[in-house]
């Protein structure tokens, strides 16, 4: 169930979603609009052709930070991550999904490529991947209107909310932070690791569990 904007003024006071700062006037009927922040990572195709989703990406990108008056140009064709300016956030219960912005999307910008959810439990700046898709550079402006966000109640309180604990990968951001999908390989590669150290062993060890 969306909830409607009755009720996202109602969580908001008792704190189970969260949007930090929060004006009243962005308040739509069924979302918030939320808006753009002025840091940015750029692939930097100069130094690295190829993306490895085994291998960490961090060094890959370059961080682009512009002036509160300035732009960041996005070219037809580019990908960039940038970062809501609003911190949201939500309890065990609910979910939040990320939308664009109808005036948005008409000149051409997607505001992310796969990744508008916002799971229970989490409460970050959400991270933006930004994509052009018309055939002209686009100016992006800091605080501009970039997307909204619609709000979901689940069918109960999930049993194991987004955390450090359950090996989450985005827990808090306040910054865009490149992709962690090596992360999802390590404990592969660690068996393969353990596996090869035990065949070089005249004896077995078994991992931990």
């Amino acid at each position: 169930m969306i909830l409607s904007d009755k009720d996202i003024l109602k969580y908001l006071e008792t704190g189970e979603i969260e949007i930090s700062p929060f004006d009243k006037k962005y308040l739509q009927p069924a979302s918030i609009d939320l808006h753009l922040d002025k840091h940015f990572l750029v692939f930097d195709n100069q130094k690295h052709y190829v993306i490895d989703p085994k291998l960490p990406v961090d060094d890959m990108m370059r961080e682009v930070t512009i002036d509160e008056d300035g732009a960041f140009i996005l070219h037809p064709g580019e990908f960039a991550l940038g970062l809501i300016y609003e911190k949201t956030g939500v309890s065990n219960r609910f979910a939040g999904r990320l939308e664009g912005k109808s005036s948005v999307g008409r000149l051409g910008v997607l505001i992310h490529v796969t990744a508008g959810f916002l799971d229970p439990g989490n409460s970050l700046q959400m991270t933006l991947e930004l994509h052009n898709v018309s055939n002209l550079p686009i100016k992006l402006y800091y605080k501009m209107p970039i997307a909204q966000i619609a709000f979901e109640e689940l069918s109960s309180e999930c049993l194991k909310p987004y955390s450090k604990e359950m090996g989450s990968k985005y827990v808090g951001d306040t910054k865009p932070r490149a992709s962690q999908m090596w992360r999802n390989f390590r404990p592969i590669k660690q068996k393969e690791n353990l596996t090869k150290e035990n065949e070089n062993s005249n004896h077995i060890i078994l991992p931990k569990s």
